[in-house]
């Protein structure tokens, strides 16, 4: 029955598949080694099926290579962009400060400019109040001098009958209106010049009052343009801070005392964290003061924040590709040993692959220990410890301060390993905390 079935398999497949003989020649002989339709087809259907799995297994390596690339590059990216952004603000906020400098002066230079204009003002006023008094008094002293010229024209023409009874002779009536015209004449004069100088006074006075309406106007648009600036420095500040605040919450660590450490780290008069303020110049503080001292205090926080952030382990100990094997948490232990505690993170990567420091620190361990094989300790601030393991090659020495993405060592397979990777822990206080609690809450910000 086997035999029917192969013939006729090979009777099928004769027309695609001829069938082909192999010869082997020797010194003495020649043999051949007959290749059936059957046995071709089952030889390429064999070698077909490795070239496919060949295929596909590079597909899914090139895949996995691209995407871990892309992530890595993808991470630099918003890295550079939040280095940018951070010194964009930095400019924008020394920017800032100069413009409400240079706005707080021209205000007192309008300030003093108005000042002189209302004394001018004032004075102007004085001068015309005190022109209306003496033009009161010359009137005064014009309505004594009208009643007495009658006093006396009335006495004249009693004493000039008395002379002309005496003497027979007297002054003429022309002569009398002469004097009386000439006194007018004067009078009227002064009157003139009194009021026309009045007219130049309130002119004055009108000017004066315009510009001192223009400069108001003036210092009105300026505190209006303060105020937009303002609004505008308080919702960028507002807007970088969230972030930062939110990553330090997601780590476990209230901001606020994260930044009271830093600031008793940074106290020294004059250092990189002096606060900031503006100068009132020994005056009452005004709402624009207070609003710019308001902005200088946010960005003294936003920097605090910063070296904070330097100083925590929110990066990753590895920038090459690689890829996670084992968590934080209890697993099945690789050396067949039962359940057991797993206190770090598991990063694979080809043999010597760099370990950078994930934060600002000082190497308090340097060499073996049981069970992590060449093992790296750094002590950063916060009482916030980490832990590099099974090391091909140690780079630091104890007593060494490192900095956040300095090359500490090389990824291995020393102490108690399966294989080449590199067992990051947190520790907090001593105890193991999860180290991906660090790593993710800097996902949206770095």
């Amino acid at each position: 029955m086997t035999g029917r079935l192969s013939n006729r398999l090979n009777a099928v497949l004769e027309t695609f598949l001829p069938e082909q003989r192999l010869f082997l020649r020797s010194d003495v002989e020649t043999r051949f080694i007959r290749l059936r339709p059957l046995t071709q087809a089952v030889a390429l259907g064999g070698t077909s099926l490795i070239l496919a799995w060949t295929i596909i297994a590079t597909a899914v390596l090139l895949m996995d290579s691209i995407g871990f690339g892309s992530a890595r590059d993808q991470s630099r990216r918003e890295q550079s962009l939040y280095a940018t952004r951070l010194n964009t603000l930095s400019i924008e906020r020394d920017q800032r400060a100069e413009e409400a400098a240079n706005a707080q002066e021209r205000f007192n230079v309008a300030l003093e400019q108005i000042s002189r204009m209302q004394s001018a003002l004032l004075a102007s006023e004085d001068r015309r109040k005190e022109l209306d008094t003496g033009i009161e008094v010359i009137q005064k002293t014009l309505r004594t001098a009208v009643l007495e010229r009658d006093d006396a024209r009335d006495a004249a023409s009693s004493a000039r009958a008395d002379l002309v009874a005496q003497t027979g002779t007297s002054r003429t009536p022309a002569s009398v209106a002469s004097d009386t015209e000439d006194t007018l004449d004067f009078l009227t004069k002064a009157l003139s010049s009194t009021a026309t100088e009045r007219d130049a006074i309130m002119l004055v006075a009108s000017e004066t009052q315009k510009e001192a309406d223009a400069a108001y106007l003036a210092t009105r648009l300026l505190e209006e343009r303060n105020d937009q600036i303002f609004s505008q420095l308080e919702e960028a500040v507002t807007v970088s801070m969230e972030p930062l605040d939110a990553m330090f919450r997601a780590a476990g660590l209230q901001p606020d005392d994260v930044l009271a450490a830093v600031r008793r780290g940074y106290s020294g008069q004059g250092g990189p964290l002096t606060p900031l303020s503006f100068s009132t110049k020994g005056s009452a503080p005004d709402p624009g003061a207070t609003r710019a001292n308001g902005i200088l205090e946010s960005l003294d926080r936003m920097n605090m924040y910063r070296i904070a952030a330097e100083k925590t382990p929110f990066a990753l100990p590895v920038k090459s590709a690689f890829r996670y094997t084992s968590g934080f948490g209890y697993r099945d232990d690789p050396k067949g040993a039962g359940t057991r505690m797993h206190t770090g993170t598991d990063f694979a990567a080809s043999y010597g692959t760099p370990i950078y420091a994930t934060a600002d620190g000082t190497v308090t361990f340097a060499g073996w220990e049981s069970g992590y094989g060449r093992l790296v300790k750094i002590q950063h601030e916060f009482g916030i410890e980490t832990w590099y393991a099974h090391q091909a090659q140690i780079r630091v020495e104890v007593g060494q301060r490192v900095s956040r993405g300095e090359r500490i060592g090389d990824m291995g397979n020393s102490g108690r390993s399966t294989g080449t990777h590199l067992h990051y822990e947190v520790r907090v206080g001593g105890n193991p905390v999860n180290a991906m609690t660090y790593i993710k809450a800097a996902n949206n910000v770095f």
